[in-house]
């Protein structure tokens, strides 16, 4: 039988180094919560930027915020193949598709074509676009942060 090992984080996590940085990172998200965008939508636009970047903490903590906030197994398990599945609605495949072009930005030459963008400006008012845009980009941190520093998935802080 195969031991398994335990992971370790290589360093605390920056956001508990750095004075101030969860400070920041709290204040802007609190600030997207004032913006009328469904707070299960931004969990699953944040599965679902966690999944591209591989990280293990966001990947584990999201679905558990979301099932708190009423998410479905279905659509929490499918956020991966999003495309695919029957369960979004034609905003949450907007808000996912610029999810995805933002999370992969190094990935094309155009990295949010117009046609994502319209898209998204199709069912999001200005303010509530400009929170889904600093949505991604808050879990876009975060991911980087963990990813960096190796921190492990399922440990509190």
């Amino acid at each position: 039988m195969e031991t398994m090992t335990t992971p370790e984080a290589r360093i605390t996590n920056p956001v508990f180094v750095v004075d101030g940085a969860m400070d920041a990172l709290q204040a802007l998200s609190k600030s997207i919560s004032r913006v009328r965008v469904s707070p299960r939508l931004l969990e699953l636009m944040h599965l679902r930027a966690s999944q591209i970047n591989g990280c293990g903490v966001c990947a584990v903590q999201h679905p558990k915020i979301a099932r708190k906030l009423g998410e479905t197994d279905d659509r929490i398990f499918a956020v991966a193949a999003w495309r695919d599945a029957p369960f979004f609605t034609p905003a949450e495949r907007a808000a996912l598709a610029l999810t995805e072009a933002l999370t992969r930005i190094a990935d094309s030459s155009d990295p949010v074509p117009d046609d994502v963008w319209d898209e998204a400006a199709r069912h999001f008012d200005e303010q509530e676009l400009a929170a889904l845009v600093l949505s991604i980009a808050s879990i876009n941190v975060w991911n980087r942060v963990n990813v960096a520093t190796r921190q492990v998935a399922g440990q509190e802080w």
